[in-house]
């Protein structure tokens, strides 16, 4: 009778886990190519329904899944107003997406460079890309008609964007923290939206749905590629990323969520709002740690949720219960989502 070593069974475990991961890389590149979108095929612009009006009550910004369409002064506002404010503000998280996805692609593609052949990450990633250069031609038409004047993200972030991709090769595991940190915010967003049934512009309607449905690859991938690498890591440099995990999540999720400066200053917003909607209140609060069920739930699965790192989530207002499974709802508030 034979007898297995330590070490033959961690290579079988390994190849195991190694066949896993790649199956599940097939099967994310076969969603690809059986199940995807065209802007220009599956979105019919120039509808009717899709035309962009004055005075469209459809703009003004929902109460239950928008944190600046909850609050007491935007309800107190005249019509006309809570609807030019409710045009800027979705075509600038447009924008902001648009971006985002286009800082996500470059460093998706110095990713894919760095790849061997034959590696199924290549493949996927390439899918991806092409996917989110979709995106942003779609969100770049949602734009164009809704407030061509958004500017999108802030001055630093831009300023900051062509160094981000480098990360793809040179920090892969706190590149790819990087994209769920924008990914997260956003899908749970548009989930919330969706979800809630209050009455929205169909260019939104369209650009939400197919966003939301690819997406949902898009997240599953960085969750799989993360839950991969980071077990691999050396002890402390695994430590250092459960530092940065949080921070990133953080300062990414503000940079996408909170509308810039020139937004504040062209509605002459009261600094109280603004202190009010992001996060100075107990609701929004709660708000902005629901964003992130799904990745401390990842934290904890892969070892990174440490007794320093719980520190690190909680100084960043982030912390709180970690997701049973991926996009769990919020069921403890009658409002979903910011």
């Amino acid at each position: 009778m034979t007898t297995t070593s330590v070490d033959q069974r961690r290579s079988i475990d390994t190849d195991a886990e190694t066949e896993q991961y790649n199956e599940t890389l097939r099967l994310l590149s076969e969603g690809s190519v059986h199940k995807h979108f065209d802007p220009y095929v599956d979105i019919d612009w120039e509808s009717p329904e899709f035309a962009v009006t004055a005075n469209d009550r459809r703009w003004i910004l929902p109460s239950k899944t928008d944190p600046i369409g909850g609050h007491a002064w935007y309800q107190a506002l005249p019509e006309d107003q809570q609807i030019a404010i409710g045009m800027w503000r979705q075509a600038n998280v447009a924008k902001v997406g648009l971006q985002f996805e286009n800082i996500l692609i470059r460093g998706m593609m110095q990713y894919v460079f760095s790849l061997p052949n034959g590696d199924p990450e290549a493949r996927y990633c390439t899918h991806e890309s092409i996917e989110e250069c979709n995106h942003t031609l779609m969100f770049q038409e949602m734009v164009n008609r809704v407030d061509a004047d958004a500017p999108g993200m802030s001055r630093p972030m831009k300023m900051l964007s062509p160094i981000i991709p480098l990360f793809a090769t040179l920090l892969p595991e706190l590149f790819f923290v990087g994209v769920l940190a924008g990914e997260e915010p956003i899908d749970h967003i548009q989930k919330s939206v969706l979800r809630s049934g209050e009455e929205i512009h169909p260019i939104m309607q369209g650009v939400m749905a197919i966003h939301v449905a690819e997406e949902a690859r898009h997240i599953s991938f960085a969750h799989q590629l993360l839950r991969r690498r980071v077990p691999k890591m050396s002890k402390i440099g695994r430590f250092f990323l459960s530092l940065a995990f949080p921070i990133t999540m953080r300062i990414l999720c503000d940079v996408i969520v909170i509308p810039p400066k020139k937004f504040w200053q062209k509605f002459d917003i009261p600094k109280y709002v603004k202190d009010d909607l992001f996060w100075g209140t107990e609701e929004s609060q709660h708000t902005l740690q629901d964003y992130f069920g799904d990745v401390r739930m990842l934290a904890n699965d892969t070892g990174m949720m440490n007794r320093a790192a719980k520190l690190v989530w909680k100084l960043c207002g982030i912390d709180g219960k970690a997701s049973r499974f991926r996009s769990e709802p919020d069921r403890s508030s009658s409002q979903f989502a910011a």
